[in-house]
């Protein structure tokens, strides 16, 4: 490993950024829909959109393409009205909340003059993303953020980590550290582009072969004496 001095530290955000806890995705669609649809409809349009989303990401873990929410909705056959999109947000809001650990750090990685970075494989826009960060009041700690929502790509493809040192503008994937807690889109696809890498692990994801991360820390406060000895 090179030695390098760390120019910038990418995070993923859902499950890193955010503490992991299971989400019943089957009921939060139940619950979006039941108030925008009749009775008898409501159960079956929430499963036809799980089962558009499901695709959806089966598509990001194969062929590392990107979706959107929009694409979801048109392959479900749903033409969603703002009042669904608000219901739906509203529905995320208690899993979205930042790590409480995630503030004091990003203060600390910028004041030692080290970039901070998100990159996400997400369906949601940036509006989304950046409304969370800004009521956790860690917008302004970030220097460039990617969502794939945004661009052809998901991790683990290369061209999704070449996207998040753009955005923070970083060239040599030497230089950057990228913090996630899935071992194949986060740890094997930053460790292909030469990145250091962390891995905060939990119970639901499973291991991937060759995704060995140089550090594994059990929360994000454990991070910066790593980042410091590089």
């Amino acid at each position: 490993m090179s030695s390098m001095a760390i120019a910038a530290v990418i995070f993923d955000w859902g499950g890193t950024l955010t503490p992991w806890h299971v989400i019943d995705h089957e009921a939060l669609w139940r619950d979006v829909c039941a108030p925008h649809f009749p009775q008898a409809d409501a159960v079956s349009v929430a499963a036809t959109i799980l089962a558009a989303e499901n695709a959806f990401w089966r598509q990001c873990e194969t062929a590392h393409r990107s979706a959107t929410l929009d694409h979801v909705f048109a392959r479900a056959g749903v033409t969603p009205h703002q009042d669904l999109l608000d219901t739906y947000f509203r529905a995320w809001e208690p899993h979205t909340y930042t790590d409480p650990d995630a503030a004091p750090l990003l203060r600390e990685l910028r004041g030692r003059g080290i970039r901070v970075g998100v990159l996400s494989n997400t369906l949601w826009p940036r509006e989304l993303h950046e409304r969370v960060f800004h009521r956790d009041e860690v917008l302004g700690l970030i220097d460039g953020a990617v969502y794939s929502s945004e661009i052809p790509w998901t991790k683990p493809h290369p061209e999704a980590f070449r996207a998040a040192m753009a955005a923070v503008g970083v060239t040599d994937p030497a230089s950057c550290v990228f913090v996630g807690d899935r071992p194949y889109d986060d740890i094997f696809g930053a460790k292909g582009l030469g990145m250091r890498t962390v891995l905060i692990p939990n119970s639901a994801v499973p291991a991937y072969p060759g995704a060995e991360p140089d550090v594994v820390i059990s929360r994000l406060s454990d991070l910066l004496p790593h980042v410091d000895n590089w």
